[in-house]
């Protein structure tokens, strides 16, 4: 083993990953068409005859590739989150299960509506909601799950589905980093009541923001459409606003890159799909990590993120934040990921704001994956060559090594 970079070595790698975002002369080329068109934002008429509007034909483009009905395009995914609650009848006070290992948007696009975010722990093995945590935590006031297919990879929604019918729970799927993943064949955003995507710049769909909600539900969607258009009806008046609702529309701008995103996603998912079963194998044999188990149902796995965690044995010796920052001075850019959302100050103050309560949500599992065993490396890894997620895999080692 070599000296280690941190300590003054040779790093594994020097060269950058995959650069992201990615484009070519189709952005370019739906953008002029949109300038050109003189219809720029999501309502109005274009001065140019026979121009085919960008947002329509994304938001039907969209909802094909996920095998939904219907979707409505949003200024971001948190909004998608709060508009889907707000759409599927949820009311100020009403109760919503989410994980805690997740981005923020989760829970605060809950407290946004005044809607309380109650907090179910995650599987040891997949870092995703635990169905089997969901019961216990249900009260009069619950009304909904949101199910967050963590870094593309789906929850288990076969049991998410059950206990949603059960308890007569609106059921809707966080897929904000899940474009194009599938469970059982099924396409998420269209399992449970209505889904939630994020197309900011990060993921793996992007339009630097926006967000797009779906759904087989015309009552749904129009509902949706409804809140997103200050609420208008469709096909109503220009002034007829039956519903509270704010404008919460994407651009046309926003729309033509994701349709030019659009054309590339199937080659990069298969990229993304190679690199990581070629990582799962090389990590495989590198003792002190653990490779997260994957649900046989998952038919398509996004891979927003390649997570991993630390063996238990290994993270009681080896302090996470100083094995992140030794693989960061190796040349690879492996992040510590998430804190536990039960344990954040603005969404235990937020919530105690709107319940007058002090609420405590213990979840261990997701305590100790944040402090101690969840590692992650982000998609534009998994685009790089063979010869970069060979070098991911030989930093791992050389650090697990030093300890």
């Amino acid at each position: 083993m070599g000296q280690l970079a941190i300590n003054g070595g040779t790093p594994v790698r020097t060269e950058p990953f995959a650069s992201w975002p990615i484009y070519d002369d189709t952005e370019l080329r739906l953008l002029k068409e949109v300038l050109e068109s003189g219809k720029w934002g999501g309502s109005g008429s274009s001065a140019v005859p026979n121009y085919e509007a960008k947002l329509p034909l994304m938001e039907r483009k969209f909802a094909e590739l996920h095998g939904a009905r219907h979707a409505v395009s949003v200024v971001n995914g948190t909004v998608a989150i709060s508009v889907a609650l707000q759409a599927a009848g949820l009311k100020p006070g009403d109760e919503v299960i989410v994980p805690p290992y997740t981005f923020i948007a989760t829970a605060s696009a809950a407290l946004a509506c005044g809607m309380i975010p109650v907090f179910a722990d995650i599987e040891e093995e997949t870092l995703l909601i635990d169905p089997e945590k969901i019961e216990p935590l249900l009260t009069a006031k619950t009304r909904a799950i949101v199910a967050v297919h963590i870094a593309g990879a789906p929850a288990n929604m076969t049991r998410l589905r059950e206990i949603a019918a059960k308890h007569d729970l609106v059921l809707i799927e966080d897929a904000a980093q899940a474009v194009g993943a599938s469970w059982e064949g099924q396409g998420v955003g269209s399992i449970g009541d209505l889904g939630t995507f994020s197309l900011q710049s990060s993921k793996n769909l992007n339009a630097g923001e926006g967000g797009v909600i779906t759904t087989n539900s015309a009552e749904y969607w129009e509902n949706a459409w409804s809140i997103c258009n200050v609420g208008r009806v469709p096909n109503g008046g220009w002034y007829q606003h039956d519903r509270f609702g704010q404008n919460y529309r994407m651009t046309e701008f926003q729309a033509a890159i994701v349709l030019a995103q659009m054309t590339r996603l199937e080659e990069q998912m298969r990229r993304r799909e190679r690199n990581a079963k070629l990582l799962d194998g090389l990590l495989a044999g590198i003792d002190g990590i653990r490779l997260l188990r994957q649900d046989p149902r998952i038919t398509r796995h996004a891979y927003h993120l390649y997570m991993f965690k630390l063996d238990p044995a290994f993270a009681e010796r080896a302090d996470k934040a100083e094995f992140v920052k030794r693989v960061n001075a190796e040349g690879i850019p492996l992040a510590a990921g998430y804190i536990p959302l039960n344990k954040n100050v603005s969404v235990l103050e937020t919530t105690k704001m709107w319940t007058g309560e002090e609420r405590v949500y213990d979840c261990p599992v997701c305590e100790r994956m944040c402090a101690k065993e969840a590692v992650w490396l982000t998609q534009n890894v998994l685009l790089s060559d063979e010869r970069a997620i060979r070098d991911v895999a030989e930093a791992l080692d050389k650090v697990v090594r030093s300890f």
